[in-house]
């Protein structure tokens, strides 16, 4: 029997007006995949005939599958976000989120500018827009006709657009954008929108790209009915006046915010609790999660700061106490650890 889920619980709240600061979603971004390739579980140990070689090494994919399974056991996010592939494995093969309160998702579309592989310059040119993952594939993990028969994968996916101020480039994304709206409102298939920052320089001044970006998502989503909106969107934090001004000018639009770069503790703990503060009810922390020293740890901080339990940084020294008390060696310093660097909230999660 399929549990109900925490995400259409907190969602019904929402749009209900009597939600807490408790019903703040988290998300795991567990897709890298489809952006970092072999680099995306993370560093991990070097294979014996690696062992000589003066680079990193990787986990494996059984080993991100592995983390991704515990944070299900876990069961405090909300969302766990996955490329097609491991939905495929991890909710149609093996029923993981069946009796789970998390909802599974999918990376719906995987853009140029998330190209991140080691030797490519991608991301340094302007996104195209392009789909890997069918609604289908999804939603069944196989070619599906009967729209109407239950899914038993990923009924929501994460639909992604970087607009460039290049009108040949912006105009392509939003007729691709439109084409996937109508065809996830005749296949019953939900998805939140991912705005980025222009990934090229986009000929504004730096100050004026949250304006940017505000006026693209409101522009963009005004001749969208309600059958085809997002359920929420997930944007770059770009300070408090910019998120506050796109959750004023609509508060029924449910504004999430991404995690960026790894950073350090504090960057992380600073930028949920700062979001909360000025209007976001999502996050989606991906690197921030995965590359932290002991994720399960890190999770549940980031609960305990949105439930109000906890400022960011007691939440930092009571961090490095748990990985103290576990035996896991911290990759910095306590004080370290407690500064704001301006790198953790660059490219992409």
């Amino acid at each position: 029997m399929s549990a109900s889920k925490r995400l259409d619980e907190k969602i019904a709240r929402m749009r209900a007006g009597t939600a807490t600061r408790k019903d703040f979603i988290i998300a795991d971004a567990k897709d890298a995949d489809m952006a970092f390739g072999v680099t995306a579980p993370g560093p991990g140990a070097c294979l014996p005939s690696r062992a000589h070689e003066a680079q990193a090494c990787w986990k494996s994919l059984s080993d991100y599958r592995d983390q991704i399974r515990a944070v299900i056991q876990q069961d405090i996010v909300d969302i766990m976000l996955l490329s097609a592939s491991n939905v495929e494995q991890l909710a149609i093969r093996e029923k993981l989120f069946a009796g789970s309160p998390i909802t599974p998702a999918a990376r719906a579309n995987d853009t140029s500018d998330i190209w991140v592989v080691r030797g490519g310059k991608y991301p340094s040119l302007p996104s195209r827009a392009f789909r890997t993952a069918t609604i289908e594939h999804m939603k069944y993990g196989r070619m599906q006709t009967d729209c109407a028969a239950p899914h038993t994968g990923a009924d929501l996916g994460l639909y992604s657009i970087t607009f460039t101020n290049n009108i040949d480039w912006d105009y392509k994304a939003l007729e691709d954008f439109a084409a996937f709206r109508l065809e996830a409102e005749a296949k019953r298939f939900r998805y939140f929108l991912e705005v980025f920052n222009p990934n090229v320089d986009p000929g504004i001044k730096p100050d004026a790209i949250p304006s940017f970006l505000n006026d693209h998502i409101v522009r963009t989503l005004a001749g969208v009915t309600s059958a085809g909106r997002p359920v929420f969107l997930k944007i770059p934090y770009n300070g408090p006046a910019a998120l506050e001004e796109l959750v004023a000018y609509d508060p029924n639009l449910i504004v999430g915010i991404l995690g960026g770069g790894s950073g350090t503790t504090l960057d992380a703990f600073q930028l949920i609790h700062d979001a909360q503060k000025h209007g976001a009810r999502v996050a989606l922390f991906g690197r921030k999660i995965n590359h932290s020293e002991h994720p399960l740890a890190f999770i549940e901080f980031l609960r305990r700061i949105v439930d109000g339990e906890v400022e960011p940084v007691e939440a930092v020294k009571a961090y490095h106490a748990v990985l103290e008390k576990l035996g896991v060696k911290p990759q910095r310093r306590l004080l370290q650890d407690l500064q704001l660097t301006a790198t953790s909230r660059s490219y992409r999660r």
